[in-house]
């Protein structure tokens, strides 16, 4: 289920209730630098903000879009890897139906990367 974000119109996954929102995230121990890392990321995105906004020459800017996209798409995987690490790794130990449910998530989610 996707829901509309107010400020682009852009599609943002809508959470649900479930076990995963619950606890410890793989993320958790680098949590900080996460957090340094899409402050930057945002400061390439007003960056682009403001050179559209100064006229700059399309391919400039065309540049700084393909970082910052490369930016994303490194702290995605880093994202999954934690994951991978972390509620895949525990799922594993638990067995079962788990198992099999965080595989097919993190399927689903190299899935919708792969499609960026």
């Amino acid at each position: 289920m996707t829901t509309t974000d107010t400020t682009g119109g852009l599609p943002v996954a809508a959470h649900e209730e479930s076990s995963h929102d619950q606890g410890v995230h793989g993320y958790h121990k680098q949590k900080d630098e996460h957090l340094k890392r899409l402050r930057r990321i945002e400061g390439q995105i007003r960056g682009l903000q403001r050179m559209v906004d100064e006229d700059t020459y399309c391919i400039d800017i065309l540049t700084q879009v393909s970082a910052s996209t490369k930016a994303l798409q490194s702290f995605a995987l880093q994202l999954l890897e934690e994951h991978l690490r972390h509620c895949v790794a525990d799922a594993a130990l638990k067995g079962g139906d788990e198992i099999d449910a965080k595989v097919e998530e993190a399927t689903k989610a190299i899935a919708r990367m792969m499609r960026t």
